[in-house]
């Protein structure tokens, strides 16, 4: 399966992410372009930006995607 349809099954599940999720758990090293391609196919994918404690105590603000609950687009999943 792409990372494209991946990463699309998990937003559908309700889950949002991240880039080190998407990473993580896709092994995706850039998820903006990933949500571009997703966004191009029809889906309404938003950003919220979310902040994070760094492993040396400090805030870092990152984006956080996640699909609009009015998504009406089917991608053959």
């Amino acid at each position: 399966m792409t990372q494209n349809k991946l990463i699309l099954a998990h937003l559908k599940e309700g889950h949002s992410i991240t880039a080190i999720e998407a990473l993580r758990d896709f092994g995706c090293f850039r998820l903006a372009s990933r949500i571009n391609d997703l966004r191009n196919q029809g889906n309404l994918i938003l950003k919220r930006n979310k902040t994070v404690l760094t492993r040396k105590n400090g805030n870092v603000t990152v984006a956080e995607y996640y699909l609009s609950p009015s998504n009406s687009v089917v991608n053959g999943l």
